[in-house]
């Protein structure tokens, strides 16, 4: 199956559960991103930039990602992580608010940064990293732009289970 046909099959298996605003509407006890687990570190030329991330690791939790989230504190982003590289779509169906999102490679090097619009309805635009990549990070929008992070910095993520 094409990943962007699991991504959606996984979409729609999540839109029937309660809570994960499979309607268009946020849920209402969802409105604020959930306490991070991990942490994630940039190491750009103006030197090293934290966010304190949710990991994403199975399908299911990289199909829902920051759906319904009405804000997210500046220092806090969602990493997407996936077993191998692969060149997966990323698309923002019931995501709220603005995001960038950064692509990382084998080599814990960052290989494209695109900005991404809230969708509420469909169809929803897909994002592209254009490159196989095996991590991603959700920020708000602007975020390494205006942290200096550019293409070929370097990421460090340190998970909860590394701690």
């Amino acid at each position: 199956m094409a990943p962007m046909r699991r991504i959606l099959a996984f979409a729609l298996v999540l839109a029937a559960l309660p809570g994960c605003g499979g309607d268009g509407e946020a849920s209402a006890t969802t409105t604020r991103a959930p306490r991070p687990s991990s942490q994630l570190t940039i190491n750009a030329s103006g030197g090293p930039v934290t966010l304190f991330v949710l990991v994403a690791d199975t399908p299911e939790e990289r199909a829902r990602g920051l759906m319904g989230i009405e804000s997210m504190p500046a220092d806090q982003a969602m990493a997407f992580l996936f077993g191998r590289p692969t060149d997966e779509l990323f698309w923002m169906k019931d995501t709220l608010i603005p995001l960038s999102v950064a692509f990382w490679d084998e080599r814990d090097r960052i290989v494209a940064m695109v900005d991404m619009e809230p969708c509420r309805k469909e169809p929803c635009p897909t994002y592209d990293a254009g490159v196989p990549y095996v991590g991603a990070v959700e920020a708000n929008r602007g975020f390494f732009a205006s942290h200096g992070i550019t293409v070929g910095d370097r990421v460090e993520l340190v998970t909860k289970a590394d701690a």
